[in-house]
């Protein structure tokens, strides 16, 4: 490890313990919370698993779901009683997604009555996954989070105001619950410790500048390095001749703007009454003409002063008043002509002060006169500094340990600004800049649920919809414990979507929610979609992330994810859509008059991430509507069947009667009835999105009928089908938001904040900042629990 480095690891290293201890207390927490659930309440919960439920499971279940099949990866057989049943209550809650609209048992297989089907159902909502909503609510317990790339990059560039990314460097984020944000998985490794201190030194050292006087100098330029609008002749050691009308100059870079002489030593032949003139110009304007009266081998210097600004100028010297007088009698008046000898550039003098980047400015708010003063406006630097990097007011023994640092350097006459990115450096590996760390009231008790402050819920506000710090005024209102006061959080929302700062949500929530991330590594066969290209590839993922954006600026209803008349195109997608009068390369919203085209199911993006690199596939296609759309995932398939690929050789027909002759199998035939209907709904659009009727020689069939009876004649029909399942799309996406914003994999308990979140939803007309802060105003997003110590 670099030497430069051991200062701020022995920092750190007390900090990464403290976490290592959090971070274990939270894990502890979660493994009491499965190890010890819920016991029964009642005998007669218990009598009923063993009358009724363990019989139900036996005849309609246990075939299929068994330690020995396994069918989709669920067995019953551990369940012998209602204690071990309430150790999984995820898998009921999945279970009875199934049950309920007679999905299972499967059909070929033996059914339950619908009186047996009932009790079965009454006992999963009543004894297992039932969350009284009127008692007080479990807010659950985020494992303590660092912050992952993205939120660094943005916390850094808000922080300290540097233009490039250096979490770039960083490992990639390991991803939990479809999202990189949480906080089970945001491990740290030792790499990642080198690669923060390196960063550390990196951003500071781009962020402040040394202030150091500006010295004069003196540049020398003789006839060899001169510049000519004249030939140049060749051997020139003394002076550079001009026979005629013409200049010498050199491009020469200021590096301040200031006063500086230009001195120029020359002489001259003398015709006619007049000397040779001098002009000396700076990009080609006059400064001052002087008349040449020294005489061969006895050169003169000639010299100005003039304010000049920095960066590059051509200083140039003219001779401008050339002369023949063929009628003289005197050979050495018969021409006149101007030789220059040597050009001086010297200065700058009184140099302006150099322009201090905004980054240095934003940190260094205090500058000290004289060496007894660097301790004063240290502290104030430091504890600016500090206090917005932990986003919390910093403590007085914190900011005493980091002076210490800065004596380091300090006491060894460093320069100011050196010392200060020293003490800075600490601040930027420390866990309470890394980690957004939460105080607990009573750490070890789960039974204590108790508001977060107001400068955590500050920070989770702006964690939420901008990947980072809190700005100010967020600051600024948990600091006066405002943020709760009726209104201002509801305020506070608003203002941050329409922050520009807000497009996070598109980069990290959408993104991730609508898998855009992966199409940069798709590669569709040319062979197949031969106008498929990277413009073609780049305007897919843009049209989607502007179409998310759009919906959040603009507060419109969510709903329009499913189906919308409008989209963003440039004239490269709207070639491939079939739109006409599109002709920039620059997107631009446009109405849809195609009705088979509406909302993000019909986009591109979605189209193609969800196909096969030479055809459709509709099982991909309904898979992704099941998990992303309606929050109804299928079960994992069996792991004996071959898919479609391998058996092409004995399967005929069109992709549709192909998909028909594979799910032939009962044990298939569950799950492909959910999710075949839905991708053959929008098997006109081909792997790249584009509209097509026919499928090789065969005319595409986009009708179907879902299980749960509702028909459709193609995609238009099929978005109206899914619209009518707007409760679905509700609480997936409210799941989805709260999962992201909370940056934990939600429990059973997590159920009456769903319920709050989709129905403040729909109370307001399904708005998008509706969304948002039914999150924000959650019990899960504005409280947490203790947890335990085993």
């Amino acid at each position: 490890m670099p030497q430069r480095h051991w200062l701020t690891l022995a920092f750190f290293v007390p900090f990464l313990a403290s976490v290592y201890l959090l971070t274990a207390r939270n894990d502890n927490a979660k493994s009491v919370q499965a190890a010890e659930p819920a016991k029964p309440t009642a005998v007669s919960d218990a009598k009923l698993f063993q009358e009724k439920i363990l019989p139900f499971l036996k005849t309609y279940c246990l075939n299929c779901h068994n330690d020995g099949k396994n069918s989709g990866e669920v067995s019953f057989t551990k369940f012998t009683d209602q204690g071990a049943a309430m150790k999984d209550r995820k898998l009921w809650a999945a279970v009875a997604e199934v049950v309920k609209p007679k999905e299972m048992p499967p059909k070929g297989k033996p059914q339950p009555t619908d009186a047996e089907r009932a009790i079965f159902l009454d006992w999963m909502e009543n004894s297992l996954t039932r969350v009284d909503c009127g008692l007080t609510k479990d807010p659950g317990r985020p494992t303590i989070r660092r912050l992952n790339k993205a939120e660094y990059n943005n916390t850094i560039r808000d922080l300290v105001g540097v233009k490039f990314q250096p979490a770039d460097d960083f490992p990639s984020d390991d991803v939990g619950y479809g999202f990189d944000n949480i906080g089970d998985v945001l491990t740290l490794p030792p790499l990642l410790l080198e690669k923060y201190m390196t960063a550390a030194e990196r951003i500071l050292d781009d962020a402040i500048v040394s202030e150091k006087p500006i010295m004069s100098g003196k540049d020398t330029f003789r006839p060899q390095n001169f510049r000519s609008t004249l030939f140049k002749p060749t051997g020139l050691t003394d002076r550079f001749p001009l026979l005629t009308n013409g200049k010498v100059f050199v491009n020469f870079e200021f590096l301040h703007t200031g006063d500086y002489t230009i001195r120029a030593r020359a002489h001259g032949d003398q015709a006619g009454k007049d000397l040779p003139k001098m002009v000396m110009q700076i990009d080609n304007k006059a400064i001052k003409t002087f008349d040449v009266d020294a005489l061969k081998g006895k050169g003169k210097t000639y010299e100005i002063s003039h304010r000049i600004t920095a960066g590059r100028h051509d200083v140039e010297l003219a001779f401008t008043n050339d002369f023949s007088d063929k009628k003289t009698m005197n050979p050495d008046k018969i021409d006149r002509n101007l030789y220059v000898e040597l050009l001086e550039i010297e200065g700058p003098f009184k140099p302006d002060p150099v322009p201090l980047p905004e980054s240095h400015k934003k940190i260094m708010i205090a500058k000290p006169d004289a060496k007894k003063d660097h301790e004063t406006a240290a502290r104030k630097i430091i504890e600016n500094f500090a206090t917005r990097a932990y986003r919390r007011p910093v403590k007085p023994p914190e900011v005493e340990r980091l002076l210490k640092i800065f004596k380091l350097m300090d006491d060894q006459s460093e320069p100011f600004e050196k010392s200060i990115q020293l003490a800075l450096r600490a601040v930027l590996v420390s866990p309470n800049f890394l980690f957004r760390v939460e105080r607990d009231v009573e750490p070890d008790n789960p039974k204590v649920v108790h508001p977060i402050n107001e400068y955590e819920l500050a920070t989770r506000l702006s964690y939420f919809i901008w990947s980072s710090m809190p700005d100010e005024t967020l600051i600024a209102l948990a600091a006066k414990g405002e943020l709760r006061k009726p209104g201002v959080i509801e305020a506070q929302v608003k203002r941050m979507l329409a922050d520009p700062k807000a497009t996070a949500l598109t980069d990290n929530f959408a993104a991730q929610w609508l898998n855009l991330r992966i199409i940069p590594t798709l590669a569709p066969d040319t062979n197949v979609y031969p106008t498929f290209d990277f413009a073609l590839k780049s305007a897919m993922v843009r049209e989607t992330e502007l179409f998310f954006e759009h919906i959040m600026k603009e507060d419109r209803s969510v709903l329009e994810f499913l189906d919308a008349d409008w989209t963003f195109v440039n004239s490269r997608l709207a070639k491939h859509y079939g739109i006409t009068g599109v002709s920039s390369t620059e997107f631009q919203k446009v109405k849809l008059t195609d009705r088979n085209r509406g909302g993000i199911l019909t986009q591109a993006s979605v189209l193609t991430l969800t196909s096969n690199p030479t055809r459709t596939s509709p099982v991909k296609r309904g898979k992704w509507i099941l998990e992303n759309i309606l929050g109804t995932p299928p079960p994992p398939p069996p792991p004996d069947v071959p898919d479609l690929e391998e058996k092409q050789a004995e399967l005929k027909g069109s992709l549709r009667q192909r998909m028909e002759q594979h799910r032939t199998k009962s044990i298939c035939a569950t799950c492909h009835q959910k999710m075949d209907p839905l991708g053959f709904g929008f098997e006109n659009f081909d792997g790249i999105g584009g509209w097509r009727a026919m499928d090789g020689k065969f005319p595409i069939d986009p009708s179907g009928v879902l299980p749960s009876g509702e028909k459709f004649a193609g995609p238009a029909e099929l978005r109206k089908v899914l619209l009518s399942k707007a409760d679905l799309f509700r609480r997936n996406l409210a799941e989805k938001m709260l999962t992201f914003a909370l940056g934990r994999g939600l429990e059973y308990y997590d159920k009456c904040a769903i319920d709050d979140i989709a129905g403040n939803l729909t109370k307001n007309q399904d708005r998008f900042s509706a969304l948002i802060i039914g999150i924000v105003k959650s019990d899960p997003f504005q409280k947490r629990r203790g947890g335990s110590r085993e």
